[in-house]
């Protein structure tokens, strides 16, 4: 194995309280705190770890997106990435036009595995990653917990909902990973400075020959409801009485 391909997306910070735009168009983003999407952190440290494991590999962190999406891949950088590209855009990527680049990237860099998030906790798609995979014409392997790479093959533990699923694909393959796979590190002061001195290089849709069509559209965006205020009951009977008033029981 000589390279490993990170996906990233920038996404609005998950310890943010996300606001509804008064029209109901969207959310609000001025001002707000971005950050790495969490799964796609994951898998930038399993990358990582990969690296630590067999050596003399070159990690490199994609996105796609504005040019302070720059912010988040320097991010991935300090982490420990050896080199970042940024496919920027101001255009509103969807999952497919995503995978469509990611596949224009891989076809120049030609990496050995490709590693992502199950999912954006933006807007939950949950699809960059197969359609990546099949318009790669590679193995996939979704909701990994646990990679294990013997050579050309890798070994990969899925959560599904009867327990745990172990399947064995072929490099070079696409896996999306889960929460349990890692931690993530901390980033320290000094991996933040030598961030600044690795390559970080700009390129735009055009360049890569893909056209960021739109198959979906918004119609509308609603905050969710308000909680019920709870009540306090003094007995069981009374609890029992209650539920049975709501239909619950």
């Amino acid at each position: 194995m000589q390279k490993i391909m990170v996906c990233i997306k920038r996404v609005v910070d998950y310890n943010v309280r996300v606001r509804v735009k008064p029209d109901g168009s969207g959310v609000m983003l001025d001002g707000v705190k971005m950050s790495v999407n969490p799964f796609d952190e994951i898998a930038l440290e399993e990358a990582l770890r990969i690296k630590e494991r067999v050596g003399n590999v070159e990690v490199l962190a994609v996105s796609i997106g504005v040019a302070d999406t720059q912010q988040q891949l320097r991010t991935a950088l300090a982490m420990g990435a050896d080199r970042a590209i940024l496919v920027q855009t101001d255009a509103a990527v969807e999952p497919l036009t995503a995978a469509q680049t990611l596949l224009a990237v891989a076809s120049k860099e030609n990496p050995d595995l490709i590693l992502l998030g199950k999912q954006a906790i933006d807007d939950d798609a949950n699809q960059t990653g197969q359609m990546l995979a099949a318009l790669w014409e590679r193995p996939q392997a979704t909701y990994a917990s646990k990679v294990e790479i013997s050579g050309t093959k890798v070994q990969v533990t899925r959560e599904v909902d009867a327990g745990l699923e172990t399947i064995e694909v072929d490099l070079p393959a696409v896996i999306t990973v889960d929460l349990r796979l890692n931690e993530p590190r901390y980033v320290k002061l000094p991996d933040i400075m030598k961030a600044k001195k690795k390559p970080l290089d700009v390129t735009s849709l055009d360049a890569l020959g893909v056209k960021a069509g739109q198959l979906l559209k918004t119609v509308k965006t609603d905050p969710p409801p308000q909680r019920q205020k709870g009540i306090i009951v003094k007995d069981v009977a009374e609890l029992f009485e209650v539920l049975r008033k709501k239909g619950l029981i």
